[in-house]
């Protein structure tokens, strides 16, 4: 970038940190609800506890179908005794390599990060994770925002 000699050289903050914190998430499509579960890391353990969270939020007698993408987390062995014991409520469906268009949750993650990361410096990453929170319980119950988001109409 050039800058003419008589003015300052713009400054550019940057966190000097690698810190990061998992955030696993889904959406119910029929009505723009958001679930979300903030994690240290992705691992099957963590997944699992995801999934519980799920089950909770799923309509009484409706079976619960979940969009994935290929992570190795998610065919872990650890998980089978799980899925076996939920097999009559819950069903996890992969999407194919390489296709996030297909994950509407995806289209959620990309507006959070308008909404609330972008062109904004966080010094630490506590601020971070509260932006993202207080976008996402907005999101929590039923709203026309992420229906329309992921083309439910």
């Amino acid at each position: 970038m050039w800058v003419p000699p008589e003015d300052k050289d713009p400054i550019l903050y940057m966190a000097p940190t690698r810190k990061s914190i998992s955030l696993f998430g889904a959406v119910r499509l029929s009505e723009g609800k958001l679930v979300t579960q903030f994690e240290k890391t992705f691992n099957a353990i963590t997944f699992q506890s995801f999934l519980l969270r799920l089950l909770r939020h799923r309509k009484k007698g409706k079976k619960l179908i979940a969009l994935l993408d290929n992570a190795k987390y998610h065919h872990a062995k650890v998980l089978q005794p799980f899925l076996t014991d939920h097999r009559e409520t819950l069903h996890l469906e992969f999407l194919p390599p390489y296709s996030p268009e297909l994950n509407p949750i995806e289209r959620v993650w990309k507006l959070t990060r308008k909404l609330c990361t972008h062109d904004t410096y966080f010094e630490k990453l506590e601020p971070l994770t509260n932006a993202v929170a207080q976008q996402h319980s907005l999101w929590s119950k039923p709203n026309g925002t992420l229906r329309k988001l992921c083309c439910i109409i």
